[in-house]
């Protein structure tokens, strides 16, 4: 499909699923080389990152865990500027290393308030796994240590990614036409 309907919105096919699954292998050897044996917790950040979290967890060659935590910042096609806490962490982090696997860090709103969480409740090394990344959009100086891809700040969805809820079990990534 190179275009679809998602409620009242037009989007075109942007990043097809063969390119995204090169790029989470890319992430993984990178994570595979940098944190092997460190037994690090992996933070899945819900709803969006649970596609890239799966795929990514199935090439990561050391033994780790992972949990999910539960954020909100979007309100339809725009961020909200704030974040609200649905689901959060029942692990104890306290000195231990973390990856926090995001589906997207545009503003960097929500990715300040992970950080600043982890950082609070005992993390010794947090790193920052994220799907995509719009450098145009960021708004706070944070760290992404694992960038799959960088796309312009256009809204998309796809991948784990919605539009008011729609548009996450797609393989492939759309961008929004009009």
């Amino acid at each position: 499909m190179s275009n679809i309907q998602i409620k009242d919105k037009q989007f075109r096919l942007s990043i097809p699923d063969i390119k995204i699954q090169e790029a989470v292998k890319q992430v993984a050897e990178q994570i595979n080389r940098d944190l092997a044996g460190s037994n690090p917790l992996f933070i899945c950040v819900l709803n969006g990152a649970f596609m890239f979290a799966g795929d990514l967890m199935k090439h990561i060659s050391f033994p780790c865990e992972i949990t999910f935590v539960k954020l909100s910042s979007y309100d339809g096609i725009y961020t909200t500027g704030k974040v609200k806490e649905i689901m959060g962490l029942n692990e104890s982090i306290v000195g231990r290393n973390v990856v926090v696997v995001e589906d997207i860090v545009d503003t960097g709103i929500t990715m300040e308030r992970i950080l600043s969480s982890l950082k609070a409740k005992g993390a010794s090394d947090i790193h920052v796994a994220t799907f995509l990344q719009k450098p145009d959009a960021l708004q706070r100086d944070i760290q992404v240590n694992y960038v799959a891809m960088k796309i312009p700040n256009d809204f998309i969805v796809g991948y784990g990614l919605d539009y008011d809820g729609y548009g996450r079990n797609l393989k492939d990534i759309y961008t929004v036409v009009d």
